[in-house]
């Protein structure tokens, strides 16, 4: 499965929009991307990543955790974060896509830390989904109090 999403996401074919379950990878591994950014990937942003799929596609504990595992190899395997990007915006509407730089920045504040590698990343991230600056702002503050 990786192989076949790897391969698209590097030549993503005309108006082939990405499966249901490959979005959901491609989004967890651009999570797991976020979280990594800062060159840590430490426990609050594992737990965090992991509780963003569970609440987002319903899914359990364990296929949170399956999930993530794969989403860690294909982060690790994908593309340029333009064309890993560009596939998520293709697949998923403007609305979800705010509720997509929501949980990057969730993902990223689960630290307690507001890293410049991870921010410029998200920024980077959500010029290419197309989402404005003032949404992601709202999606940041959103975030930011959920945190705490």
């Amino acid at each position: 499965m990786l192989d076949s999403l790897l391969k698209f996401l590097r030549n993503p074919p005309k108006d082939t929009p990405l499966s249901p379950s490959d979005g959901r990878i491609a989004l967890a591994a651009l999570l797991v991307r976020v979280a990594r950014a800062d060159d840590q990937y430490d426990a609050s942003e594992v737990a965090a990543i992991k509780a963003v799929l569970e609440t987002r596609y319903g899914l359990s504990s364990a296929e949170a955790k399956t999930l993530q595992a794969e989403a860690e190899e294909l982060e690790v395997k994908a593309p340029d974060t333009v064309r890993f990007t560009r596939a998520i915006k293709d697949a998923v509407p403007y609305e979800d896509r705010r509720t997509v730089v929501e949980a990057l920045w969730q993902v990223a504040l689960a630290d307690g830390e507001r890293d410049h590698m991870e921010d410029r990343l998200i920024r980077m991230v959500v010029s290419f989904l197309g989402v404005s600056d003032k949404d992601s702002a709202l999606c940041r503050q959103k975030a930011a109090s959920l945190a705490g």
